[in-house]
Parts: structure tokens; sequence; C-alpha cells
């Protein structure tokens, strides 16, 4: 009876049918309380069917949803910009390794040579001795007495030229973890550059 009641309502129901859902609602109260609840549901649908929604209804709407976090909206910042993103993350992590590198080498140490001589915590370029290639000094001091054909970089420390001693590279001194990460940066510079300029070569 439920189905015919369907099929009244939407106007599909053949006279068969029909005929036989009028007689059952004649004698069963239940149906026919059913099928007069039906009938109020689609007069209330259509009842609607003219009512509009005002212009700014879908503003107003969007305007109380919550606000993007601001999780999410750096997350889309950072798909929309992935070169910036990537050079951002470099120079963390590059900036995060440099300063661990420089916080784990806190102990004296040097470039080993057999030219070399060591005094306590200095390093000493004897008169008439030549260390070959660059010489660096970490923690400690140098003092050339003798010649460097390279340069000399002492890092957190000082270096003392003798009025007999050469230096034929660059003289640098590094004291603080700033100054220590420019010359990290410097020093991968020109490596990388090197080994580009290596590269044309062999093509």
């Amino acid at each position: 009876m439920i189905d015919y009641m369907h099929d009244y309502l939407d106007g599909d129901i053949i006279s068969d049918s029909e005929q036989k859902l009028k007689s059952h609602l004649q004698q069963c109260e239940d149906c026919q309380h059913h099928f007069h609840e039906l009938k109020k549901a689609i007069a209330f649908v259509q009842s609607t069917s003219h009512i509009s929604a005002p212009d700014d209804f879908t503003n107003r709407i969007m305007d109380r949803l919550p606000k993007e976090k601001k999780k999410v909206g750096m997350q889309r910042w950072l798909r929309h910009h992935p070169l910036l993103t990537a050079a951002a993350l470099f120079i963390f992590f590059m900036t995060g390794s440099v300063f661990a590198n420089w916080n784990d080498h806190q102990d004296f140490s040097f470039t080993k040579n057999e030219s070399l001589v060591v005094e306590d915590h200095t390093v000493v370029v004897p008169e008439g001795k030549v260390v070959k290639g660059d010489l660096t000094v970490r923690n400690g001091d140098v003092k050339i007495e003798g010649k460097v054909t390279g340069d000399v970089t002492v890092i957190n420390g000082n270096q003392y030229l003798a009025s007999a001693g050469t230096v034929t590279g660059e003289i640098k001194e590094i004291d603080a973890a700033f100054e220590w990460l420019w010359y990290q940066i410097k020093s991968g510079a020109e490596d990388l550059v090197e080994w580009g300029n290596s590269q044309l070569d062999e093509k």
C-alpha cells in the first residue's frame, strides 16, 4: 500500500492500483494517517519553492566559517613557492650544520706538516722552513718565522708574523661563530665554482 501511495502522489499510479489504494484507506486508519503525513510533507516542500536566498547569503556564511589555521596557510604558501622553500631549507640546514661543526671543533688542531713546530698552543713555522699549501690553526696561535706558500687561517686565535716570515697567500683571523659561518660559505662557494669549471673543462 505504501508503494501505491508514492505512485499516487507522483501521478504514476494505474487505475486498478488506485482503486485498491482508495478501498484500503477507507478501512485502515494507520495507512490513512501515513498517507495524510505524506501529503503534508509534499505540500510543505511545494510551498517553499518560491523562497530564494538573500544576495549576500554566501558571503555571510563564508564570513562565519572558522578562519584558516596558520599551519594550513603556511603549508599552502610553501606549496606555491617551492624555490623559496628550497632556498630557506638549504640555508637553515647549512647554518645548523656549520654551527654544529663550530661547536664540535673547540679543541686545538692544525694542518699537519713536518716543517711545523708546536709549542703549547702555538704552531710555529721556523725560520728557514717552507710550508707548501694552506695552513689552518684552530683554537691556537700561529707564529710565522719561515715561509708559507698559501693562505694562513687562524680560527679563534692569533697570528704573529716575524720580520723574516713571509706568506704568499692571505692571512685570515676568525674569532666568532658568525665569521666562521661566512668563511665556510665562502669556501663552499669557491669549491662549487672550481668543481663547475672542472666539469666545463671535461666537456
